[in-house]
């Protein structure tokens, strides 16, 4: 899925009505599994100034990356995080790490080749979907679309809990960025 709409559905299921300090942590749990590769490859553009094509087409899939992206998008590592953070009956941590696993849950099923490690350190094996979220070789102009409508009703529920304005402020900006971002004018076009 596209990160904007992790955030919204992380939002959605562990922020809470009037504890904005959950709502901040389901949101930056969201996106915590995507944030190495934020970091990594805007490093490599920006400051290495290496092409995007070679970021995309041979770093992403270098062993090195692959590496990262495994303790990021563990699901035994934020299992085991989650577990502590209800062991420790902490609704901040709890909502950081369910928000993660639940951007897991739904990437598992939605990455083709661009699959993740997501069992590491137990296992190295990858789960290469038939079904991708971006590949619309892959079902993505069915999936794009769903993607759409469930961030729609996430920012919805947010905003019937009646979030702070400043929360509101992002929870649109996520929305209209995975609108943009959603491929949603491929299928209308």
């Amino acid at each position: 899925m596209n990160t904007p709409a992790h955030l919204l559905i992380g939002a959605a299921a562990f922020g809470k009505e009037n504890q904005k300090a959950t709502t901040i942590a389901a949101l930056l749990g969201a996106l915590t599994p995507d944030l190495s590769l934020y970091v990594m490859v805007s490093v490599s553009i920006w400051v290495l100034n290496i092409p995007p094509g070679i970021v995309f087409n041979e770093l992403y899939f270098s062993n090195a990356w692959q590496r990262v992206f495994a303790i990021d998008n563990s699901f035994v590592l934020w299992g085991v995080a989650c577990g502590i953070a209800i062991w420790r009956r902490s609704a901040i941590f709890v909502a950081f790490t369910g928000a993660a696993l639940l951007h897991l849950a739904f990437d598992f099923p939605l990455h083709t080749e661009d699959a993740r490690m997501h069992f590491w350190p137990i296992s190295d094996w990858v789960f290469v979907s038939p079904v991708s979220y971006w590949d619309r070789t892959a079902y993505a102009g069915i999936v794009g679309p769903l993607e759409l409508a469930t961030s729609g009703g996430a920012a919805y529920l947010i905003w019937r809990r009646g979030v702070p304005r400043l929360i509101l402020c992002v929870v649109v900006a996520l929305l209209a960025a995975e609108f943009l971002s959603s491929g949603i004018w491929q299928f209308i076009f």
